[in-house]
């Protein structure tokens, strides 16, 4: 299993607030337990927590699975990060994933950077997690 970055843990993502703690504590077993799938091909983290708020409500995560990934036969304990509101119950972040065959007309790289958008139409941050 590759480890979490340690960056992620440190003062300025993992904070010293308890939402951040807390947010970063969901972010790492997240991380930890798609890895385990043996799919993951790319991890991407966006929304309040990759910013200077202080207390992000949840985090918010882009989890791009190889085409070869079936979620029903994933191990048990990470199958629920594929449903989208069991893993805000569950695990306190939204994820949403994708394949790159279900993409359509689109490269991946423009499928995440339109997560980069908000309603607004200005950019927020997001960090890509590279093993």
């Amino acid at each position: 299993m590759i480890p979490f970055p340690h960056f992620l843990r440190d003062y300025h993502f993992g904070g010293r607030v308890e939402a951040r703690v807390r947010c970063t504590r969901n972010l790492t077993h997240i991380y930890e337990l798609v890895q385990r799938t043996g799919h993951l091909h790319r991890f991407v983290v966006f929304g309040s927590y990759v910013t200077n708020k202080e207390e992000p409500n949840d985090v918010d995560v882009i989890l791009v699975m190889n085409d070869e990934f079936h979620p029903a036969e994933a191990p048990i304990e990470v199958r629920g990060l594929f449903d989208h509101a069991v893993a805000q119950a569950r695990y306190g972040a939204s994820v949403f994933w994708i394949q790159p065959s279900i993409l359509m007309g689109e490269t991946l790289d423009e499928f995440i950077s339109y997560w980069q958008i908000k309603r607004d139409e200005t950019s927020r941050g997001i960090v890509e997690i590279v093993p």
